[in-house]
């Protein structure tokens, strides 16, 4: 055998080897959660270690995982091959799934994120500065859970303190996190590709309406109107499509309420923060138990709202039969109350408060039904989620009263030309409260303004 063929057997020899060899070592994905659960195993079993680090430093559990971790691929050394950072990850997956919320844990935490979509293990959406996107780690992976336990491991976290269960039985639940994030849990088979988790956050500190109007929702002038109208004691209803931000409106238009009014809110989950009220009861509805007793509906809290002396009822959001008690209180005396309402426009609002009053099981005449809405109702904001993923004010109407129909008219219109909210020119019919308060109106909007 010449020089030549020997060097060119030693190559293939040494290249079988090597071929051999990377085909022994296992994936980095699949060694990744190899890891995780076998010091998750671990951890487990020396349950003494861990229990320890509750009162101390988070460093120090930290510390303990990564001596685990080193353990691990020491003896697993010709199996995985993972890099310091791959290890990391590991570390900070267990240190989430501990004391947080698993993969989800650094998405509740960032401030751009707005809302958390997870549509079973491998696909996780995020809303982020109004656009839908694909949930990513710092290195750019898409995130995933590694299993149906972890995803579990979260949701039971998640309903458990607020004493809540979810199983096959009760597959549905809508709860909230402690920062006040709305949670909405479907499990599988109802959701067919996968138990879906979805997480609408809200800003730790409430947006105020300067703030809107620098994120462009509504204009100086239209801000400066909306106090006026909130100050005067007009009942305002807020309507817009899902994701619109309406609660957020709703939230930044309170602050106007003075600071000494009573004010009672009512809602499903408590999303509202009134940083500036003084005298604020807070209330929410309960559901039922697993024997399906001791449910709070929110027509129960309207009605009890009533007897707790409220200058202002602010009502979260109205879907069923409750807004019939609403609109009963709006005329019974206690003006300068808000809602907000699901609606496509501030007509389809109308209509909807119609049909809401109507699932009361009171058989209402339709003619009184509206007299009730028009008796009730002083203005209509409509708010629209943008195709840029901005949310803006498009319209505001006011309700005049009932002649055949409900009358109404616009006062500011969106206007696609310009991209703006524009006043219609049409001035407001109902000054009567804004002159009972001493509020001067802007002369555009005064009657007789637009001769």
């Amino acid at each position: 055998m010449s020089v030549e063929d020997l060097i060119k057997k030693k190559q293939r020899e040494f290249f079988n080897q090597e071929s051999t060899k990377d085909q022994q070592m296992t994936n980095p994905t699949d060694a990744k959660s190899e890891l995780y659960h076998r010091v998750r195993q671990r951890i487990s079993e020396n349950r003494d270690l861990f229990i320890s680090g509750l009162g101390r430093e988070l460093s120090y559990v930290r510390n303990n995982i990564w001596k685990i971790i080193e353990d691990e691929m020491e003896a697993h050394r010709n199996e995985w091959l993972l890099t310091s950072y791959e290890r990391a990850e590991v570390l900070e997956q267990l240190m989430h799934t501990m004391f947080g919320y698993g993969v989800l844990e650094p998405l509740i935490h960032d401030p751009t994120v707005t809302e958390i979509m997870v549509n079973g293990l491998d696909k996780i959406y995020i809303e982020k500065e109004g656009i839908m996107q694909i949930a990513k780690n710092r290195r750019g992976a898409p995130l995933s859970f590694n299993n149906s336990d972890e995803l579990m491991h979260v949701i039971e976290k998640i309903v458990s303190p607020l004493n809540r269960k979810i199983n096959e039985s009760d597959p549905i639940v809508d709860a909230r996190l402690p920062n006040g994030s709305r949670v909405n849990v479907v499990l599988k088979p109802i959701s067919i590709d996968g138990t879906s988790l979805t997480i609408r956050k809200f800003p730790e500190e409430p947006y105020s309406m300067e703030q809107l109007i620098s994120f462009g929702t509504l204009t100086p002038d239209v801000a400066e109107l909306l106090e006026k109208m909130v100050k005067a004691r007009y009942n305002i209803i807020i309507s817009g499509g899902t994701g619109s931000g309406k609660t957020t409106f709703l939230n930044a238009l309170s602050m106007f309420i003075p600071s000494k009014s009573r004010i009672i809110t009512i809602e499903d989950a408590a999303e509202l923060k009134l940083s500036k009220a003084e005298n604020i009861i807070r209330l929410e509805t309960r559901p039922s138990n697993m024997e399906g007793k001791g449910e709070i509906s929110m027509r129960t809290l309207v009605r009890t709202a009533l007897r707790m002396r409220p200058d202002r009822i602010i009502v979260g959001e109205v879907r069923s039969g409750e807004a019939l008690d609403m609109l009963q209180a709006m005329n019974t005396g206690h003006e300068g109350s808000l809602s907000t309402g699901h609606a496509n426009s501030a007509i389809d609002m109308l209509s909807r408060l119609e049909t809401m009053v109507l699932m009361s099981g009171l058989e209402l005449p339709i003619q009184a039904i509206r007299q009730q809405i028009a008796s009730a109702i002083d203005f209509i904001i409509q708010l629209n989620k943008m195709r840029d993923g901005k949310r803006k004010v498009v319209e505001i109407v006011e309700v005049l009263g009932m002649e055949e129909n409900i009358k109404i008219q616009t006062i500011y219109q969106w206007d696609e030309e310009s991209r703006e909210l524009r006043p219609t020119g049409k001035a407001i019919q109902k000054t009567d409260k804004f002159l009972a308060s001493g509020i001067e109106l802007p002369t555009i909007l005064l009657k007789g303004g637009e001769e």
